[in-house]
C-alpha cells in the first residue's frame, strides 16, 4: 500500500496533545511537511520540535484559539497567501463537556457546535479551492463512536458529533469527482487528558473508586484494553494516503470493538 506522504502537506488541528499531536507525529514520520494548529504558542513550539524531519520537510504552525473562529480563519487565510497548498486536513478539537442532556444548557450547544462544525466547515472552504488546484485532497474528521451509538452521559458530544458526521457525508459527495475524499475517524476509549476527566467525573458522580470506573470501561470493549493515541492516528494516516483514494464518505471505528452495531 502507498503511505508514502513525502511532498504533502497536513494541517492538523488541535495538536499539541492527545489524538491531534499523535496524527501530526505519525503523518510526519510518513513524511509530510505538518502545520500544527492550536492556541498556546508553548505547546507548539515543542510540539514542533518532536517532528520527524527525516524527509527534508518544513514543518510550522499557527496559533488560533477555536473559540474565536475568526482567529482561525485569519491565521489561515495567511498561511495561503504565502503559497502554501495543504492536501491534507485533519479536523480535531477537545470534546465538549460530559453529563446528561437534560442538564446541557443552550450555550453548550452553541459553543460546541461552533467549536466542531463551524470551525471545519471554515478550514474546508478555505482550502479546498487548494486541493482541486494540486489533484490531491483528503479531509478526515476526528468525531466520536457516538455517531453510530450515542454514549452514556455525553449528552451534548453525541449531539454536535452527529450533526459533523451529516456534514461530512455530504461534503464527501459534492467532493468526491474532485479527488478529494472526506471520511470520518471514530475513536473509542483513548489514553488522553480527556479520558482521565470523564473516569474522573463518572468517579465523583458516582461514588466509584477511579480503578471501578476504569475498570467498568474496559469491560464493554472486547479488547479489553484502551486505545493508544497512535493507534487512532495510524488510521487518519492511512485514509489520508494516495492507498485510501477509493474510500469516501465513511465512519471508521477505532474502538478495540466496543461500538455494537456494525
Amino acid at each position: 500500500m502507498e503511505l508514502n506522504l513525502v511532498g504533502k502537506r497536513a494541517l492538523v488541528a488541535g495538536s499539541t496533545q492527545g489524538i491531534g499531536k499523535a496524527v501530526a507525529k505519525v503523518l510526519a514520520a510518513k513524511g509530510a511537511h505538518v502545520v500544527l494548529l492550536a492556541r498556546n504558542r508553548e505547546k507548539l513550539e515543542n510540539t514542533l520540535k518532536e517532528l520527524d524531519r527525516r524527509h527534508g520537510q518544513g514543518h510550522s504552525f499557527l496559533v488560533a484559539d477555536y473559540n474565536e473562529p475568526d482567529t482561525v480563519e485569519s491565521a489561515l487565510e495567511e498561511f495561503l497567501e504565502e503559497g502554501h497548498p495543504i492536501h491534507i486536513l485533519v479536523n480535531n478539537t477537545g470534546g465538549p463537556a460530559a453529563g446528561p442532556i437534560v442538564d446541557a444548557t443552550p450555550e453548550a450547544f452553541y459553543s460546541a457546535f461552533t467549536n466542531h462544525l463551524i470551525n471545519n466547515h471554515r478550514l474546508v472552504q478555505l482550502l479546498v479551492p487548494g486541493m482541486r488546484d494540486e489533484g490531491y485532497g483528503r479531509i478526515v474528521n476526528i468525531i466520536s463512536t457516538s455517531v453510530k451509538a450515542p454514549l452514556h452521559g455525553l449528552g451534548v458530544s453525541n449531539t454536535i458529533r452527529a450533526a459533523v458526521a451529516n456534514w461530512s457525508k455530504t461534503l464527501a459527495n459534492e467532493l468526491a469527482s474532485q479527488a478529494i475524499t472526506v471520511n470520518n475517524v471514530l475513536p473509542g476509549a483513548t489514553l488522553t487528558e480527556r479520558l482521565g476527566n470523564i473516569i474522573d467525573g463518572r468517579a465523583v458522580k458516582t461514588g466509584q473508586s477511579q480503578e471501578d470506573v476504569k475498570q467498568a470501561m474496559l469491560d464493554e470493549i472486547p479488547m479489553g484494553r484502551f486505545a493508544e493515541p497512535s493507534e487512532i492516528a495510524e488510521a487518519v494516516a492511512f485514509l489520508a494516503s494516495p492507498a485510501a483514494s477509493y474510500i469516501t464518505g465513511v465512519n471508521i471505528p477505532v474502538d478495540g470493538g466496543r461500538t455494537p452495531n456494525l
